[in-house]
This record gives C-alpha cells, sequence and structure tokens, in this order.
C-alpha cells in the first residue's frame, strides 16, 4: 500500500482546516487514512490510491463456497450500471444510470432515501457510452455527484435533499459527467466526456461547502495565446493548428489518484477531438509537432491550486481513440533493488505503465494483451509506432489492434499488496480505421471522430467485419508489474468483463458478460465460487462489514460502449445479454434468491423488402455510420439494451421514422431530434439502408439459430 508520512499527513490536515474542517464525519484525516478502516468504503478506489484492495478476509478461500446472496434490490433504470457503492456506518449509497442515487441500510437492504436529478432523456445524444454513473464522493456530512448533463450537486448524506447543485460545463455543448468525483482538502474534484462530439476537456475544483469554483485546469490549448499557463503554451507547440471549432478533446472523464505525502493529484487525459489526426493537426510529422499535448497523458498537479507538474504522454499524436483515462494505481514496491513510489496504468493502447510517481519518469511498458499499432517503447518512454498503423498519414484504412474499445476500458483494476499483482479486466478487439473523405465537424449531433465508422460493415457474414469480431475476447490477467508479465490469466465467455476486488481473504471478485459474478483465487486464477446474476455484471465489486459481518455488494446491469455496439451474434461462445439492473449483496451463510430468470429471446427479424436504388443505400450507410452508429450499433447489428432499429416498429413506415428521427417524438426517451444535422431525405436513406441490413441479416438468422440449437 502507499505510505503515508506523520507529516504529510499533518499537512493535509492543516491544509483542510484551513479550509474550514467539515462538521460531519468524513474530514481529510479519515480519507487519508481510509486504509485503516477496513469497515467502511468511503471513496471511490476506497483509498486515495486506488488500489480497490480490501484487508477483509472473513470471506476467504476456504469460506468463499458458503457466500450467498443476503439481499438485492431491482433498480428502475434499464441502462448500464457501473459505479462503486459507498459504504459509511452501516449506510450504503450508490448510484445509477441516468445519474440517480441510492440510500440503504447496508445490512438489511432498507430504502433510507432516493435522490433522481432529473436530467433531461434528450442528454442521452450526448454521450458516447451509455447514460451511466460511476458513483460519488464524500466530505463532512454531505455527498457529491456529478450528472449526465453536467451539474455537481451536494446532498445531505442522511436525508438525500439538495445542498448545493452547481453547472460545471456549457451545456449547449455536448459535455456529460459519467466519473465519480474526488475530495482533496475540502475541494470537489471533477472532469467531463464529450471529445467525440466536439468539446475541449478539462478538469476543475470546486469548494465542498458552497460549490464555488476555485480552479479549472484544461488539457488542451485553447485560444488563450500568450495569456495561457506556461504549460498550454508548451502544448500549442504540438498541435498545427488551434483547436477553435473542432474543440481539441483530452475530456477527463474518469480515472484520478491523490498521493497526499507527494501532495499531488494524478488524472488521465482522454482522446482527441476529432480522433483522426489529419483532421485535427494536419501536416504533422510525427516528431513532436504533432504530439498534441496533453492528449492520452497521465498528469500531475496540485489539487489545492490546479498548478501543473508533470505529465507523460502514452500515445503522442493519438489517432485512435486510445485514451489514458483508465484506472490508474499508486503503490510502493521494490524495482531493480531499489524500493520505488511507483503509478501504474494499463491503458487502452494496450501497454502496462509502471512511472515513478513522484517525478513521471518513465520505469517500465510492456502490452499486456496483442497489439500492433506499435512494436514496443524505447528508452525514453515514447511508444516506437508501427508507420501502417498511422491512417492520419497514410489516409489509407488499416485494421488496427487494439481498436477504440482499448485493451482496458474503464472497468476498474485491483491490486494486491501481498501478491504484487495488477489484476486487468483486459479485453481484445481490433477496428478497421478509414479515413473519411472532406469530414467537417457538425456541432448539433453525431460523432466527430473523421473516421467512417460503417467502413467494412458488408457483407454482413464475412469479410472485415467477421475479421473484426473474430478478434473479439476478454480475460481477468493477473500482471506481475515488476516482471511485466502476466502471472495468470482467466478466459471469459464474453469480453466486457467487469471491474475487480481483491481482498485480504485470497480472493479476486469480478463480473462478466456470462452473467456470472465470481470469485477467483488471487494467487493462482482457479474459479472458487460463482452467481448467476441473470445479466451481464461490469461494475466493479466492493466489500465491508456490518456488525463484524463482512459483505460483498455489486451493481449488476449490462451496458456500455461494447454493449451497445457488439454483434454477439458472430462472437464464439457469446450469447445476446440482457439487462436486468440490481444491486446485489452477499454475506456467509445467506440464501436470498432471486425471482426466476424471464424468458428472454429476439423477436425474428421481418423487415420489409429492400427496393431502394444502391445510392439512395449508400448515402444512408455514410450518414448511418455518422450519426445512429454510437447508438445503435454499426452496420445497424442491434443491441439487447437499446432499440434495435431492424426491429423497429417505423421501419416500415417512413412518416411514422420521419416523425422520430426528424420530429423528437421520442426525446424524453434519449431519442432526440437530428433535424438540425440530417435533411428528411437523409433520414429516409438511413431507413432504406437499415432495411437492406435487415434483410441480409434475416438470412443468417436461421443458420444462426441452427448452431445455438446444436451447441453444449
Amino acid at each position: 500500500m502507499v505510505k503515508q508520512g506523520l507529516a504529510a499527513i499533518a499537512a493535509v490536515l492543516l491544509a483542510s482546516c484551513g479550509s474550514g474542517e467539515p462538521e460531519g464525519g468524513i474530514d481529510a484525516m479519515r480519507l487519508v487514512n481510509a486504509d485503516q478502516d477496513s469497515a467502511n468504503w468511503i471513496s471511490h478506489g476506497r483509498t486515495y490510491s486506488e488500489q480497490r484492495y480490501s484487508p477483509l478476509d472473513q470471506v476467504n478461500r476456504d469460506t468463499v463456497s458458503d457466500l450467498g446472496l443476503a439481499w438485492f434490490t431491482d433498480l428502475d433504470t434499464a441502462r448500464g450500471q457501473e459505479a462503486t457503492p459507498l459504504v459509511m456506518d452501516g449506510k450504503l449509497y450508490v448510484t445509477t444510470a441516468w445519474s440517480k442515487v441510492y440510500a440503504f441500510d447496508a445490512a438489511t437492504g432498507e430504502p433510507l432515501w432516493s435522490y433522481d436529478p432529473e436530467v433531461p432523456g434528450e442528454t442521452g445524444v450526448k454521450v458516447c457510452c451509455d447514460v451511466v454513473n460511476r458513483g460519488l464522493a464524500t466530505w463532512g456530512d454531505k455527498l457529491f455527484l456529478g450528472t449526465l448533463d453536467g451539474r455537481l450537486v451536494a446532498l445531505d448524506r442522511d436525508t438525500g435533499t439538495v445542498v448545493w447543485e452547481k453547472v460545471t460545463v456549457d451545456q449547449t455543448k455536448s459535455y456529460s459527467i459519467t466519473g465519480a468525483p474526488r475530495v482533496v482538502n475540502g475541494k470537489v474534484l471533477i472532469g467531463n466526456g464529450g471529445a467525440e462530439f466536439g468539446v475541449r476537456g478539462y478538469i476543475a475544483a470546486y469548494d465542498a461547502e458552497d460549490g464555488d469554483e476555485v480552479w479549472r485546469f484544461y488539457t488542451v490549448p485553447g485560444d488563450e495565446g500568450d495569456d495561457a499557463p506556461e504549460y498550454l503554451q508548451k502544448a500549442a507547440e504540438t498541435w498545427t493548428q488551434g483547436t477553435g471549432e473542432i474543440g481539441g478533446g483530452g475530456t477527463v472523464w474518469d480515472s484520478m489518484a491523490y498521493d497526499p505525502e507527494l501532495d499531488l493529484l494524478y488524472f488521465g487525459v482522454g482522446n482527441g477531438s476529432p480522433w483522426n489526426r489529419a483532421y485535427r493537426s494536419p501536416g504533422a510529422d510525427g516528431k513532436g509537432e504533432g504530439d498534441n499535448l496533453y492528449l492520452s497523458s497521465i498528469v500531475a498537479i496540485r489539487p489545492d491550486t490546479g498548478e501543473y507538474v508533470w505529465h507523460y504522454q502514452t500515445t503522442p499524436g493519438e489517432t485512435w481513440d486510445y485514451t489514458a483515462t483508465q484506472h490508474i494505481i499508486l503503490a510502493d514496491m521494490e524495482i531493480d533493488g531499489r524500493q520505488r513510489q511507483v503509478l501504474m496504468q494499463a491503458p487502452k493502447n494496450g501497454f502496462f505503465y509502471v512511472l515513478d510517481r513522484a517525478t513521471g519518469e518513465f520505469i517500465s511498458g510492456k502490452p499486456y494483451i496483442p497489439l500492433n499499432w506499435a512494436t514496443g517503447i524505447d528508452e525514453n518512454g515514447r511508444p516506437i509506432q508501427n508507420p501502417e498503423t498511422r491512417i492520419d498519414r497514410t489516409g489509407k484504412p488499416a485494421l488496427v489492434m487494439p481498436g477504440p474499445l482499448g485493451g482496458h476500458n474503464w472497468h476498474p483494476m485491483a491490486y494486491h499488496p501481498g501478491e504484487n499483482l495488477v489484476y486487468i479486466p483486459a479485453f481484445e478487439a481490433a477496428m478497421l480505421y478509414a479515413p473519411e473523405e472532406n469530414w467537417k465537424p457538425d456541432m448539433a449531433r453525431g460523432f466527430n471522430v473523421g473516421f467512417d465508422l460503417g467502413a467494412g460493415d458488408l457483407p454482413p457474414d464475412q469479410g472485415i467485419r467477421r475479421e473484426v469480431q473474430g478478434t473479439i475476447k476478454g480475460r481477468l490477467v493477473a500482471w506481475d508489474p515488476v516482471a511485466q508479465k502476466p502471472r495468470w490469466t482467466v478466459e471469459h465467455p464474453g469480453p466486457w468483463n467487469g471491474g475487480v476486488l481483491a481482498t485480504g481473504g485470497g480472493l479476486v471478485f469480478q463480473g462478466n458478460s456470462g452473467s456470472e459474478f465470481a470469485a477467483y483465487n488471487a494467487a493462482t486464477g482457479d474459479k472458487l465460487w460463482s452467481f448467476a446474476a441473470q445479466t451481464g455484471v461490469v461494475a466493479p465489486p466492493m466489500t465491508y462489514t456490518v456488525n463484524g459481518e463482512q459483505y460483498v455488494a455489486v451493481l449488476a446491469g449490462w451496458g456500455g460502449a461494447f454493449a451497445l455496439s457488439v454483434d454477439g451474434e458472430l462472437i464464439d461462445n457469446m450469447r445476446p445479454v440482457r439487462n436486468i439492473s440490481r444491486l446485489l449483496v452477499f454475506k456467509l451463510g445467506a440464501q436470498e434468491q432471486l425471482p426466476a430468470e424471464p424468458d428472454f429471446a429476439l423477436a425474428p427479424l421481418d423487415p420489409p423488402p429492400s427496393r431502394a436504388s444502391s445510392a439512395t443505400i449508400e448515402q444512408g450507410r455514410a450518414k448511418y455510420a455518422r450519426y445512429c452508429a454510437v447508438c445503435h450499433a454499426p452496420a445497424a447489428v442491434g443491441s439487447t439494451e437499446l432499440p434495435d432499429l431492424r426491429r423497429s416498429g417505423a421501419l416500415d413506415n417512413g412518416e411514422a421514422w420521419s416523425q422520430i428521427v426528424h420530429g423528437g417524438v421520442l426525446k424524453d426517451n434519449g431519442m432526440a431530434s437530428f433535424a438540425k444535422s440530417l435533411s428528411k431525405d437523409e433520414i429516409e436513406a438511413i431507413r432504406q439502408y437499415v432495411i437492406k441490413r435487415a434483410n441480409e441479416d434475416k438470412g443468417m438468422e436461421v443458420e444462426r439459430a441452427k448452431k445455438r440449437i446444436a451447441a453444449p
């Protein structure tokens, strides 16, 4: 674990007193010493180091077979569930999709209160990867929530009533918040998302008492010129043009960690806007001027002032959506005979990084999944890039591993200090990146990525679509950060496997897309226990005690970017997964039962005949890829979470289709109007494209059904 010096702790406490010590129970001392409080889980990763390790050992390798369901509660949001609950003094607090908050008795599940920020449904089109929320922060007697539409809300922890509320983004733009806030020294820290839609990223601090903004740290240069702080002036030298209308991206939408001894806040920075650097920074030569700082970087700043200290860029000249917003873990360990204070991350680009967290010095980096965009990392910590995958320079399509879902996405890892292992929810999936000709930004609707997201989707059951789907795999990897290699791996039945918890009982808990929640031996990877969750589990588990009994809790509910975009029928051993959103809580000897699993079968495809011209269908394909694929999946393959357009009741009715897409009659359900971006003729072309795709896939359904029936 990260060691905290007494002098450093005292400094933190003095700093917090200077800003007004909170009246409630959560203060700087409790947050700094959270590792000593095994009963509670009071911050997103349990401790500031974000190790997601609990020393609790009542549930262990010998007793886990007796773990049973203690209580559960069904949720009213049938969308992806990604949050980590907080537990304080016998009460459990959790966020769900659409930024709702619930409080329960942590031992019995008795509801205590709930809060709905009433996020407008049409906000859903501003979000790349589902209407999720990853959790809360706490300070004093308050809870802090970031809402999907960009608000920061302070709630009374006992009642759920709003204490204050601040809008943290320009709500006329496609900003969103899905990540969990953190609190350091009475300052609430929150970033935002929206890089795919053309925004400029930043992280900001707000006073926990009244919500006033204290500082704001932009991650990419704007139009400040010589008035910009020095770190942004240096960043501007790595862009060949200003960010201007394209925003630049670099959103800080998830990971943060804090070292009280060094007084450094670390956060990860996201991808560029647009993805394709040829449009974002044209003419870049790849020798530094096109690095586009601080995209895809880990940045260290002072949490009291927002002062820049150091950065490390994982993917210079990012062009593949290789964010560095993935989970950051702090730990102390011996490397090459020397005790090091390290920061560890497995970002999307497929390399596992170990950095000196005091200086940002690169220590080591090795691939944790197969990849082809780079052949390694040089002695200076810079990736050795494969020129054939630099589609922003070649202008030619390329199949690149990993694709935009990354080798590891938002799902939290865990670190077990006894085993000195990091457990990674790893993911393999390539993508055909095809530059979009004559791309122009559209700030009203749709993905602004500069690539044709529909490239290679035809024919439906062969060619590049089959090749891409054939690359998709998921596994849990126990990674040795010193040796930079796996000690063991567990292959999963589906790729989008969940976040991880490690415990003093020698266990690693994780859910997966096979609708299973399981416990593994932390040393060997042997599966010791599992529970049929009836839905995919992607959220990370956590653990706590009440009256001396250990509980393990996890949110269940299939969703997120992969769930919205996958053609599960083409992935080996993966069946369609439905969303049943629930909070599941376990303890030893419990015997609660879930209700019977409801029947789940997709309606057979029965589209109208395809009669449109090839020109109309091609127009529809291009517009669908730009505006529809992000929610309804590339190639219109559909998902089990949002409406499968191939099965839409409006597919054979052009007027009804137009009322939805152009008129926005379903905006309260998340389907906002696209009238500012698409003409009625273009909307009709999209319908004709979906009709053709539905007819193509109809012929495959019978064969797929036969394969499922024949499977053991």
